[in-house]
């Protein structure tokens, strides 16, 4: 067998993108430099010394959340496919023999992100890209919430009591190793008969693009109502606002009309109060717009189960919110990509 040169590389590169190479198309849609002076921001710290192996390029390392994110990696199956894969490489600006950074340098540049909070600066930088590229939020806006599971936790009744009340069992802290392990910030709901376990992700999608505007993270068991004040976003051209019955109330609808906003939130009957049949027909009729949002989970699920899990690979809140933020950012770079080039 012959040794692989760099010509070889380039030709079997240009055979992957001939045949539709996604994370080519993705590269030539989003600007990723534009990000380098938020992403700066890890490296404001001086150095203490210059000696030792320089830092990665920031970019660099963005990308390679970017990739995480997209194909669901932990950070050692990150740096395992980054090896292995000539697209992750050429999307990265690597060759085969430049060093990719390894799984503990991809963890410690995630937690400085998550640290310094920067996740929601370069989605909403993102977001005023969108605004002056012409995908402006338009006709309205979508409110609903889905579950991200967490790894299940195995804990007493009493600690599981005292979570509940907000505070941290003493038994977490006098065995370090089992403390680091719990999370304390996760939460159990029921949906549908069925029990889930770990964080909810609040959006708003514009009707128009199919773009996620705005988001918030909370635990599973916070209900989707209690939020949807963080998810108005004033700056869509239509003020019609589409959510689930799951939103519905007196006091929700009073508050749209005092902020300008129109309820075209679903209808719901009661127990000997069933819906009229004007009231399903308008159902019917908001379902084909609502029903929108359902394609920004389902394309975010399809994200997470290349490798056969949903689960989230962080543990607390503070991770979770970067997390999710990141998946949301990076849908908004996978529907930007397929709205500029189809």
């Amino acid at each position: 067998m012959s040794q692989a040169g760099f010509f070889d590389f380039e030709q079997r590169l240009d055979q992957l993108n001939a045949h539709g190479n996604p994370l080519a198309t993705l590269t030539e849609a989003i600007e990723f430099e534009a990000f380098r002076p938020t992403l700066e921001q890890v490296r404001d710290k001086p150095r203490k010394s210059h000696a030792g192996r320089k830092s990665y390029d920031v970019v660099l390392m963005f990308k390679m959340l970017v990739l995480q994110s997209l194909y669901n990696l932990a950070d050692g199956q990150l740096e395992y496919q980054v090896r292995d894969r000539i697209s992750f490489m050429a999307f990265l600006g690597l060759g085969p023999g430049d060093d990719v950074p390894d799984e503990k340098t991809v963890w410690l540049f995630r937690e400085q992100l998550t640290q310094l909070d920067l996740i929601d600066l370069l989605f909403e930088q993102f977001e005023a890209d969108l605004s002056s590229s012409g995908f402006a939020a338009r006709k309205g806006s979508i409110v609903d919430a889905s579950i991200v599971e967490a790894p299940r936790q195995r804990n007493s009744r009493a600690d599981n009591a005292q979570i509940k009340e907000g505070e941290r069992p003493a038994s977490f802290d006098e065995n370090p190793s089992k403390g680091r392990q719990k999370d304390t910030d996760a939460r159990w709901v029921t949906k549908n008969k069925v029990r889930h376990y770990g964080y909810k992700n609040h959006i708003n999608v514009d009707v128009k693009h199919k773009l996620i505007r705005k988001y918030k993270v909370t635990g599973a068991a916070t209900h989707d109502s209690q939020v949807i004040d963080d998810l108005l976003d004033e700056n869509n051209t239509n003020k019609d606002v589409f959510a689930d019955s799951a939103y519905r109330s007196a006091a929700i609808s009073e508050r749209l009309k005092s902020q300008g906003y129109r309820d075209r939130i679903h209808r719901k009957g009661y127990r000997n109060h069933p819906l009229d049949e004007r009231g399903k027909a308008a159902n019917t009729k908001k379902s084909k717009v609502r029903a929108r949002v359902e394609h920004v989970f389902g394309r975010q699920a399809q994200f997470a189960c290349h490798l056969g899990t949903t689960l989230l690979r962080c543990i607390g809140i503070t991770r979770a919110q970067a997390s999710i933020g990141l998946r949301n950012l990076v849908y908004n770079f996978d529907r930007y990509t397929h709205l500029t080039t189809t």
